[in-house]
């Protein structure tokens, strides 16, 4: 790859040495599974797919998620429960290498700290991009919230639809994933669990 278009805006030396790399990987790959990667429509394949590759794992090089909401926290008295729902999200099967994606829902009861609603999303984002599965997902996106802001609870739930057992495998199109996690408050009063899972439901 030479074209500066080949690679992410404000990619390092050192990055694009890597991207160039996976895509010597990939051009490797395409051969081993028959096809011929100097054909027009797969010329540009390999670099393509290695940028792909690099930004669907950016979290990998994101550092801590909770250093995300840590920018913007706010001293704030009073709130029971602050939810953000339906932020979705793209991941990528550890198992498979295959996407799975779908919504997540956070909700935490203050103590004294809210957060800039939007970093909710930066650490779903944070979290989801790179290899993963829903259940470690889902209680990552929860610790992050936990670390930066030590509320009172932190509760999550995430409804995810997997690639990997919709286009192999089983091959059932309908299935869907739904994990939770929660600590603190959340962990000893269930109505409080329940009022939340109300909040996001679908209804």
């Amino acid at each position: 790859m030479s074209q500066d278009d080949d690679f992410p805006e404000g990619a390092t030396p050192d990055e694009r040495k890597v991207i160039s790399e996976i895509a010597s990987h990939y051009e490797a790959i395409l051969k081993l599974i028959g096809e011929d990667p100097s054909r027009e429509g797969l010329l540009k394949t390999p670099s393509r797919a290695a940028r792909a590759l690099w930004y669907c794992t950016s979290g990998n090089r994101s550092g801590d998620p909770s250093d995300v909401m840590r920018k913007a926290l706010f001293t704030h008295d009073g709130s029971q429960m602050v939810v953000v729902r339906d932020i979705e999200f793209y991941s990528l099967c550890e198992h498979h290498v295959l996407p799975f994606f779908g919504t997540v829902s956070v909700g935490y009861v203050p103590d004294g700290k809210i957060v800039g609603l939007s970093k909710l999303a930066r650490v779903v984002n944070a979290v989801a991009r790179k290899l993963q599965v829903q259940e470690r997902m889902t209680a990552e996106i929860c610790k992050a919230v936990e670390d930066a802001l030590h509320p009172l609870g932190v509760i999550a739930i995430c409804r995810a639809s997997h690639l990997c057992m919709q286009m192999r495998g089983v091959e059932k199109q309908l299935a869907s994933t739904v994990t939770t996690h929660y600590s603190g408050i959340f962990s000893k009063d269930s109505s409080l669990r329940e009022e939340f899972y109300r909040m996001v439901s679908k209804s």
